[in-house]
């Protein structure tokens, strides 16, 4: 509180500096005060003279300037309650894990701009660092890994995309989608193929499209098998291909009909302007007769194609369209019974894949499984039906009454075998997880491929160790939907690890490297010191 008045002050101020003797003692009788206080009086008094006159600001000034420092202060709190943290090292995993799903770090630079401001965000530069780093770290990390997965790996579907020009080796095992090879090679061998799939003897079938190289490489590797005494290498050529391509050659077909259909109307309406017009519609209705002709027998052609693939096609299926398994003989006797239908150029390649004797080998090994399971074979065929019965039944999206016996027939046959063994659901399971299992189609693979090719979309090449990043990224992320959701592919290949983690895994290894990229260090530079102190 203040006990004397500013007036006072100055007075005292006034007796301390311009008074005579004597005049403090008796300005201090006056105010009631002790000498030592005119004197702090008339110090404080000179300081805030000599401060209003220097040309600073003033008082007021100050003031106002306070006020708008603290409204800047409680609104820069409000924004810091908005913001997430995102230090350095966030920024770092959040440009490798970017990168690994496919952005460009061009794109990558304008998302931490955003965030961080135009200013803030990290160099392109230090982007680059970032994920140099992290892509050696990824293939340090996957020498380990893909050591553990050797043993797991016994089926794979085989495919290659190219990188404007260089070729890309893509191998996946399709039960669990891990992304086990992934290798840029020079040029496309049978040899390259070869040496990729010799690192995995666990191997024991293979699903790959009809390629030269591809399969020379298959060919290579089952021979190098068999000479050495090895588990043998099953290969199959996959369906998906020539289900591609045989709807490729009905698509040229229809054309053909569609372009004739065309050629018709044309011609109709020509005949029609004759006839409006007064002029003789005799040669424009010849016409159209025959383009009409022409319609009704390309049409005609294409139905019988149609129905010659339709057929063909069910001698690809695991089943028989009664429910029976499908076997070599009856897909064969399918295929010879639609070849001679299935004519012109369009169909060439078609041909030449159904006549190709891998196009079955999944029924070959399919049944070779069957048969391995210790069971009866009147139990085994009612089970396999039973399985196929489960899969008949009407699904819940089904409308309106369901006709039919569809909806009991699978519990009559679960009847069928309780009565053959009491024990049947044990061996169903065996029965069911090799019907599951029937690998016939590389769409697995070519799920991959997609996922390069948004890759590719966004970058000029692609270097091996961002292919070792992408791969590694792919086999720990964890699915969000399907039949795999909940989990990433190493946890579905049954692979234990510590952490499943993109980054952990990662940030593990960068830290292992560090290290003993310090401790070289020290070794290198020890013998040079030693030498400077002698």
């Amino acid at each position: 509180m203040l006990k004397i008045p500013f007036p006072t002050w100055i007075a005292n101020a006034a007796a301390g500096l311009t008074g005579i003797y004597g005049d403090v003692i008796r300005q201090a009788d006056v105010a009631d005060c002790s000498r030592q206080t005119i004197y702090d009086h008339t110090r404080k008094v000179q300081a805030a003279v000599e401060d209003a006159h220097d040309g600073g600001p003033t008082r007021a000034e100050l003031i106002e300037r306070d006020q708008d420092l603290r409204q800047e202060n409680a609104q820069l709190w409000d924004w810091l309650a908005q913001t997430v943290e995102f230090p350095p090292e966030k920024q770092r995993e959040f440009t490798v894990t970017a990168t690994a799903m496919g952005l460009s770090l061009t794109q990558i630079l304008v998302l931490l701009k955003l965030i961080l401001g135009k200013h803030a965000g990290p160099a392109r530069s230090a982007l680059h660092r970032w994920t140099k780093r992290a892509a050696l770290a990824a293939t340090r990390v996957l020498k380990s890994l893909d050591a553990q997965c050797k043993a797991l790996i016994l089926v794979g579907c085989l495919d290659e995309i190219f990188f404007h020009g260089r070729p890309v080796l893509v191998a996946v095992e399709p039960a669990s989608m891990v992304w086990f090879i992934g290798t840029r090679a020079q040029a496309l061998r049978g040899s390259t193929w070869e040496k990729q799939l010799r690192a995995w003897d666990a191997l024991r079938y293979v699903v790959a499209d009809a390629g030269v190289a591809l399969q020379a490489g298959i060919a290579l590797e089952q021979k190098r098998r068999l000479q050495e005494g090895g588990q043998p290498l099953d290969s199959s050529l996959d369906v998906f291909h020539t289900k591609r391509e045989a709807h490729q050659a009905l698509t040229i077909d229809w054309n053909a009909v569609e372009r004739l259909c065309k050629v018709f109307d044309q011609a109709e309406a020509q005949r029609l302007k004759d006839q409006q017009q007064g002029i003789d519609a005799r040669p424009a209705a010849q016409k159209a007769t025959r383009a009409w002709a022409q319609v009704v027998q390309s049409f005609q052609h294409y139905e019988a194609i149609e129905a010659a693939w339709k057929q063909a096609e069910r001698a690809l299926a695991v089943f028989r369209p009664d429910g029976q398994l499908n076997d070599r003989t009856w897909a064969q006797a399918q295929v010879a019974a639609a070849l001679p239908a299935l004519v012109g150029r369009a169909w060439g390649r078609v041909r030449n894949h159904l006549q190709n004797p891998k196009s079955f080998s999944f029924l070959d090994r399919m049944h070779n499984q069957l048969a391995q399971l210790p069971m009866a074979q009147e139990l085994r065929e009612a089970l396999v039906h039973l399985w196929w019965l489960r899969r008949q039944r009407p699904r819940q999206a089904v409308v309106g009454p369901v006709g039919g016996a569809g909806h009991v027939a699978y519990l009559v046959q679960q009847e069928i075998c309780q009565k053959l063994d009491p024990n049947w659901r044990v061996w169903y399971r065996d029965v069911a997880a090799v019907l599951r299992g029937v690998v016939r189609a590389s769409s697995a693979v070519e799920c991959m491929n997609s996922v390069l090719r948004m890759h590719q979309a966004r970058h000029r090449t692609i270097t091996p160790g961002m292919l070792d990043l992408k791969r590694l990224y792919w086999n720990t992320r964890v699915f969000r939907g399907g039949q795999r959701k909940g989990k990433c592919p190493y946890e579905h290949l049954g692979l234990k690890l510590a952490s499943y983690d993109f980054w952990d895994l990662l940030e593990e290894e960068m830290a292992a490297a560090l290290k003993e990229a310090k401790t070289v260090a020290k070794v290198k530079a020890k013998p040079k010191s030693e030498a400077q102190a002698a």
